[in-house]
């Protein structure tokens, strides 16, 4: 499934060892940021402008400019943005009345807004590489100086996780309901709650979004979609419970201007990792994430049916264990 030797001395123990450094390093810089107000503005608002002019100035010769890592690095980035805003803007207005950001429904649809972009901008990828590439083809990568290369091979595969991602999309429900964790005397981080984004989606996501990495990202798949995935996971099944999509964001943008600032290191490094470039592989990667995917589309089209209501905004899993769960943690 991966190829752990490389050019650069690679093998299966430091790549293991990276991986899980990756992945703790994620899980506590999303804890840091999450808990502290200030700490999550410095790491979304501040740094991406500091890393903006170095990528495009110094660093321009040996980091990624095409559009999709500039896209994924950007979109992930505003999500943060605009989640931080929901969790800690709020004021008076003119009548002297307190008002919340995250009481505001137009405020609350830009989370499943920019979920579904980040999902597009992956989907339109998988079919731009099952349409273009037919056979296994050495990929020009965006240094300028080509000196970094990958392989891609398109296929079937492409268009099965294409098609698992759009199900993915038609699938979130419930933005009306997104809440703000109440704090206590153990958790102050005012966490972005999305109750009836409830276990099965997540998982849904995980495979889809894995199966991506896998068929456009060989290079890095290991890590963006290993570790990439397993942090915000984790951390919204254990300490960050309901919070997946704010955890996600956060983990991606972190990861996406480290991948930025450093593309050696899993590009050129003895930490680089392929995957296999086996058509059976890639199949099975990317019908386990369509057939889960239309699984819980056909589980969410009988809820709605039967309940006789939209699924795009109200919610529809509040009689779930595992909704009720998230949303006694609300304010």
């Amino acid at each position: 499934m991966f190829v752990f030797s490389n050019d650069f001395g690679g093998s299966f123990i430091p790549s293991l060892l990276a991986c899980l450094v990756v992945f703790a390093a994620l899980f506590a810089l999303n804890e840091v940021t999450r808990r502290s107000k200030w700490a999550g503005f410095a790491a979304f608002v501040v740094l991406p402008v500091i890393l903006t002019i170095l990528w495009f100035t110094s660093l321009k010769d040996s980091t990624y400019l095409d559009w999709f890592h500039l896209a994924k690095v950007y979109s992930s980035t505003a999500g943060c943005i605009g989640f931080w805003c929901i969790r800690f803007v709020h004021g008076t207005d003119k009548n002297g009345k307190q008002w919340k950001l995250s009481e505001k429904k137009w405020a609350l649809c830009f989370p499943p807004l920019i979920l579904a972009i980040n999902i597009v901008e992956a989907c339109v990828r998988d079919f731009e590489v099952g349409s273009t590439y037919a056979s296994v083809v050495s990929a020009a990568s965006a240094f300028k100086d080509g000196a970094y290369s990958f392989n891609l091979i398109g296929g079937p595969w492409n268009f099965m996780n294409g098609i698992a991602g759009i199900l993915n999309i038609l699938t979130i429900t419930g933005w009306l309901g997104i809440c703000i964790r109440k704090e206590t005397a153990k958790d102050k981080s005012h966490d972005m709650l999305w109750p009836d984004m409830v276990w099965f989606w997540i998982v849904a996501y995980d495979l889809w979004n894995f199966a991506y990495t896998y068929n456009c990202l060989p290079s890095h798949s290991w890590y963006c979609g290993l570790a990439l995935l397993l942090a915000p996971t984790c951390c919204a099944f254990t300490v960050g419970k309901g919070a997946w999509l704010q955890h996600r964001a956060q983990t991606l943008a972190l990861w996406c201007m480290f991948a930025q600032t450093f593309p050696t290191f899993q590009d050129a490094s003895r930490f680089r990792v392929d995957s296999a470039y086996n058509p059976a592989v890639y199949n099975v990667i990317s019908g386990i994430a369509l057939a889960f995917n239309l699984g819980v589309f056909v589980y969410m089209l009988v809820r709605v049916i039967k309940a006789k209501k939209s699924p795009y905004g109200p919610e529809i899993y509040a009689d779930l264990p595992a909704y009720q769960k998230i949303k006694s943690l609300a304010e």
